[in-house]
């Protein structure tokens, strides 16, 4: 684990997007609130939905079977995942809101800027391991700097123990890659830079709505706790 520790980020679109936008995002694309998973709230979230973000208690219960969800896929395998997705490990404390951000934004399609910070990102991390891409990380100086600036434009004050218990987590669409072409379908795949890859998490119609269903049975029905919040980066044209 590295000493490195970065302040963590705050669950809110406007901290998201302005770290997007440093870091070089040059779509319409952006993030919001989902204010919650019934079908009226979610209904709320505009269309074109390319990533969620989940930040929850990695504790008790979740943190367990994260655990023993790990060993089991060490031990047995998984679903085939779709070689391209583009995944890091996060040994930077802290740095799980960089990497939700990376996660949902690399994979998502959406356009950066040249020679911006995620284009360079990209280029330099291409055949590069989980482990070595976040070297990269590390050794990148801007995107300290950009995730410290973002964490600090929240709306809640800096703590002064950063020590924390909540954890972001990633889920986007990717395509299946055991269909015959002409039936080719999607998965939805969680990218969380604290588990040891991508995890297949079932066929995908409806990005939003199959991620809320998974949270809602996976996370939410695990804990008592309230400290849940998810986002959407959404194409931003209606």
């Amino acid at each position: 684990m590295s000493e490195s520790r970065w302040i963590p980020l705050e669950s809110n679109p406007d901290v998201f997007n302005s770290w997007a936008i440093n870091a070089g995002l040059a779509s319409q694309a952006q993030f919001e609130d989902i204010y919650g998973l019934d079908p009226e709230l979610l209904g709320m979230v505009s269309e074109g939905v390319k990533a969620v973000t989940l930040l929850f208690p990695c504790s008790g219960t979740i943190a367990t079977k994260r655990k023993e969800e790990d060993e089991k896929i060490a031990a047995q395998g998984q679903y085939p995942i779709d070689p391209t997705i583009f995944w890091m490990k996060q040994t930077i404390v802290n740095a799980c809101g960089t990497m939700g951000l990376l996660h949902a934004l690399i994979n998502s399609g959406v356009a950066f800027a040249d020679e911006s910070p995620l284009a360079k990102f990209i280029e330099e991390c291409k055949d590069k391991t989980p482990l070595e891409r976040v070297k990269v990380l590390e050794e990148t100086s801007l995107f300290e700097q950009i995730h410290t600036s973002a964490a600090v434009s929240g709306q809640t004050t800096v703590p002064d123990d950063l020590d924390t218990y909540l954890h972001f987590t990633c889920f986007v669409k990717a395509p299946d890659v055991t269909a015959r072409d002409q039936d080719r379908g999607w998965r939805v795949i969680e990218l969380d830079g604290g588990r040891n890859g991508p995890i297949d998490r079932g066929k995908c119609t409806n990005l939003l709505q199959d991620v809320a269903n998974f949270v809602k049975e996976h996370y939410i029905k695990e804990s008592k706790s309230v400290n849940f919040s998810m986002m959407a980066l959404c194409s931003g044209q209606d």
